[in-house]
């Protein structure tokens, strides 16, 4: 299930994700960067549709970085609530072909903060 704010967007997350579907199940090659840009940037807009705020910031590198989540904004500077990760990780965990709780726990995602567990809001997309 994608949610979004158009369906449009619904649509188009979809269709990227689904391009590269093979590559983060583990069963197919790394996708050519344009589809895994694409993957990784629309996933991350549905996210930040979802929880609309600027409390969190979620990065990434090197394709995107959202912000996210009620609650303290921050105007300059790094914010006090990050997560950063691979473009695998993201898309494992939007998908729900990871647990949040494994991610962290592995060191994939590098999180910090009080408000840096976005579990709840997972998976974005689902296949």
């Amino acid at each position: 299930m994608v949610v979004a704010g158009k369906q449009g967007d619904a649509v188009e997350t979809r269709a990227a994700v689904a391009a590269v579907a093979g590559w983060i199940s583990g069963g197919g090659e790394r996708p050519v960067r344009a589809e895994l840009a694409a993957a990784v940037r629309l996933s991350l807009r549905t996210l930040e549709q979802i929880a609309p705020g600027r409390a969190v910031e979620v990065r990434v590198p090197p394709f995107a970085a959202v912000q996210c989540v009620a609650g303290p904004t921050h105007t300059r500077g790094t914010p006090p609530n990050v997560i950063e990760m691979d473009p695998l990780t993201w898309l494992r965990l939007a998908t729900g072909d990871l647990a949040w709780v494994d991610a962290v726990d592995s060191g994939s995602v590098r999180a910090s903060g009080t408000r840096a567990d976005i579990s709840a809001l997972l998976p974005v997309v689902r296949l």
